[in-house]
């Protein structure tokens, strides 16, 4: 089974994927590790999609099973999913989860640093555009439309619900389509 879970940055995306990986067995590939290249400060370096598709696809060659997170939308890769998972939460919870993990991961530096606190305000105001931006990149607009445009099946998982309650969830739609 191919399962790709979305949604906007700070939505609990990894985090859900990571618990399914678990739970299923299956391979979890995180999109940023591939759209991003290693860099200080992170995060701030994009690989060339030539390159990044490249790397994805030879990951992935050859396991009948994986769980891709992330916004791949405009990758223009190929996938065939049996499964999209879609999470949104509201806006102020997002946030809230981004401040606290920035912090988390890099400590006071985003307050004292200049060019840190620069690149978090920065992408603090871009998670935040996500609900408004009428954009084709990552956006609330440009997933809706994806989500319609989708072939396969797809679970919307909306509102501040706990990891256990999605992996539920998702549990209970991977066997309503094995039992087709």
């Amino acid at each position: 089974m191919h399962i790709n879970i979305f949604g906007a940055s700070g939505a609990g995306v990894t985090t859900l994927g990571k618990t399914l990986s678990e739970k299923l067995g299956y391979p979890y590939f995180d999109s940023d590790y591939y759209f991003w290249e290693q860099s200080n400060p992170p995060f701030t370096v994009r690989r060339d999609p030539g390159v990044r598709n490249r790397l994805i696809n030879e990951a992935m060659a050859g396991l009948d099973s994986w769980l891709l997170g992330g916004s791949i939308i405009n990758w223009n890769n190929n996938w065939q999913f049996d499964l999209s998972v879609f999470l949104y939460i509201p806006q102020e919870i997002r946030l809230q989860r981004l401040r606290d993990r920035e912090y988390k991961r890099y400590g006071e530096i985003i307050h004292t640093d200049n060019e840190r606190n620069r690149l978090y305000k920065e992408f603090i105001d871009w998670a935040r555009g996500y609900d408004e931006l009428i954009t084709n990149s990552r956006s609330l607009h440009a997933h809706r439309n994806w989500i319609s445009n989708l072939k396969t099946p797809v679970l919307v998982i909306e509102g501040d619900t706990t990891v256990e309650e999605r992996v539920e969830a998702v549990m209970r739609k991977i066997e309503s389509l094995e039992n087709k």
